[in-house]
């Protein structure tokens, strides 16, 4: 059976007021755009997930809510405390407790950059894939039954946009 794993860092925050606790830091007008661009772009090619695990930061909240707007359906969305500014053993911990066939994570760097990284058997040579600016979106799969038997360095690249690309 293959599994598919969706993940995106936030799209650009908002930044115009310096005082604003992290966590509660919101979408600027490029970032929303960019969101909403993401969701159309994994519509169109048909990747919806099942379930979608999203960081409790309001960035990461926003970014889903927008991209969620591009599916015909509703998806069940965890919003997850341990993945705001997560670490990649606690983002596998955290995929590996998923159920569905397509799951999407969204998180932020620079735990999305290595976890990406990591997880493939043959990351991409590009530099953005590297970096994974905001708005990043990465479509992996693997060739297992369930979540609990993921392991690092065995995913598949399948898609991969980055939201300058796309806005």
């Amino acid at each position: 059976m293959t599994l598919r794993l969706i993940l995106t860092r936030h799209a650009k925050s908002d930044w115009a007021d310096p005082l604003m606790d992290d966590h509660d830091r919101p979408l600027n007008k490029r970032g929303r755009k960019s969101a909403t661009a993401i969701g159309a772009w994994l519509a169109a090619r048909g990747v919806v997930p099942d379930i979608a695990f999203v960081s409790s930061a309001e960035r990461t909240r926003e970014t889903w809510a927008r991209i969620a707007r591009g599916f015909d359906k509703r998806v069940p969305t965890a919003f997850r405390d341990d993945l705001y500014h997560a670490e990649p053993d606690a983002m596998i911990n955290a995929l590996r407790g998923a159920s569905g066939g397509t799951v999407m994570m969204v998180g932020h760097n620079p735990g999305a950059a290595f976890f990406a990284r990591a997880l493939l058997a043959q990351p991409p040579a590009d530099a953005r894939f590297d970096r994974y600016p905001t708005g990043a979106t990465a479509v992996m799969e693997f060739e297992i039954d369930e979540w609990p038997a993921l392991t690092w360095g065995t995913g598949v690249l399948t898609g991969l946009v980055f939201a300058r690309d796309l806005v």
